[in-house]
C-alpha cells in the first residue's frame, strides 16, 4: 500500500511563499502608480481655479483609502476592509518612494509656459506651481481628517503611511519642476534625476551639484537612505494629529500640509535663486506657442 505522506506546516509554508512573494510584489507595483498618479493631480490644482468641480476633502479621501488598500495588501494584511492593525514601517514607505519616484510626471519648462503662459517670469510660474502644490497636500491632510469620520474607518497606521507618501509625491514632483522653473535641471536620465529630486526632498533644499545623487546611489547608501527613512518619520509624525475625529482633523491635517508644503518651496526657491542656470537664455528658449491667457479655467 502506497504510503501518504502527510505536508508538514513547513511544506505548506514553502509552498506557499512563493504565492505571498509575488502578491508582495504586485502590491507594492500598485502603490508607485498610485502615489505616482496623486502626484500628477497636482497639476490640476495648479491654475487661477480648480479645474476639478469635486469637493477637495472627498477628492483627497478616496484616493487616500485607495493608496491605504494598496498598501495593506503590501504588508500582508489582505484588502482595505482588512487593514485594522496593519502598520507600515519606514522602510516600507521609503521602499515605496523610491519606486514611485521615477513614475512621478515631471513637466518641462517648455510645458509649464504652455500651460500658464501669462506667466510673466519665473517667480509668477514658481508661485503658480507653488499654489497647485500646496492645494494638494490640504486636499490630502483633508482626506486623512474625513476618513476618520468613518463609521469603521481604515487602520490608521495605514491611514498615516498613505498620507505620508502622498504628500512626499506631491513634493517632489513640485521640487523637480521648480527646477526647471530655475533652469537648473538634476543630471542624468529620468530615474537619475527622480533619485536627485529624492535627495533634495530629504534634505529640504536643491540638489547638490557638487555631489549628485542618483537613485541607485540612493538605494545602495545606507546612510542617505537612513536620511531618508528619518525625513518621512519626521513627516508621518506631523500627521498624526489629522486623525482627530468630528472633522476637526480635516481642518488641521490641511492646515498642517499646508504649511509644511509652503514652507519647503521657499526654502527649495531661495536656494535655486542663487545659483546661475544650466543655459542662458533658457527661458525666452522655452517660449510657449499659445496666447497670453491661461488656458486653464
Amino acid at each position: 500500500m502506497a504510503r501518504i505522506r502527510r505536508r508538514s506546516s513547513a511544506d505548506r509554508f514553502r509552498t506557499s511563499e512563493p504565492a505571498a512573494g509575488e502578491a508582495a510584489d504586485q502590491a507594492a507595483e500598485e502603490a508607485a502608480d498610485e502615489i505616482a498618479s496623486i502626484a500628477a493631480e497636482m497639476e490640476h490644482w495648479d491654475g487661477p481655479a480648480e479645474a476639478d468641480p469635486s469637493h477637495p476633502r472627498e477628492r483627497g479621501r478616496q484616493r487616500l483609502a485607495s493608496l491605504a488598500g494598496v498598501l495593506a495588501r503590501g504588508v500582508g494584511r489582505g484588502g482595505r476592509t482588512a487593514a485594522r492593525g496593519a502598520t507600515v514601517g519606514m522602510r516600507t514607505l521609503s521602499d515605496r518612494l523610491l519606486d514611485a519616484a521615477p513614475r512621478i510626471p515631471v513637466r518641462s519648462l517648455a510645458t509649464l509656459r504652455d500651460q500658464h503662459p501669462s506667466a510673466a517670469d519665473r517667480e509668477q510660474l514658481a508661485d503658480r506651481l507653488t499654489t497647485g502644490a500646496v492645494r494638494a497636500s490640504a486636499a490630502v491632510g483633508a482626506g486623512v481628517g474625513a476618513a476618520a469620520m468613518m463609521p469603521t474607518p481604515p487602520a490608521m497606521p495605514v491611514e498615516i503611511a498613505a498620507e505620508t507618501l502622498a504628500v512626499a509625491a506631491i513634493e517632489i514632483k513640485l521640487i523637480a519642476e521648480l527646477h526647471e522653473v530655475y533652469g537648473v535641471r538634476a543630471p542624468g536620465g529620468a530615474t537619475d534625476r527622480a533619485g536627485a529630486y529624492v535627495n533634495a526632498w530629504t534634505n529640504r533644499r536643491g540638489i547638490d551639484l557638487t555631489r549628485p545623487v542618483g537613485m541607485t546611489a540612493l538605494r545602495l547608501s545606507g546612510e542617505l537612505k537612513q536620511q531618508l527613512r528619518r525625513r518621512l518619520t519626521r513627516s508621518s509624525l506631523r500627521k498624526v494629529p489629522s486623525l482627530t475625529p468630528l472633522l476637526i482633523g480635516a481642518g488641521i491635517g490641511a492646515g498642517v500640509n499646508s504649511r509644511d508644503t509652503r514652507r519647503l518651496a521657499q526654502k527649495v526657491r531661495d536656494d535655486l535663486r542663487g545659483r546661475p542656470p544650466d543655459q542662458e537664455g533658457y527661458w525666452a528658449a522655452a517660449r510657449p506657442p499659445s496666447g497670453p491667457d491661461d488656458r486653464r479655467p
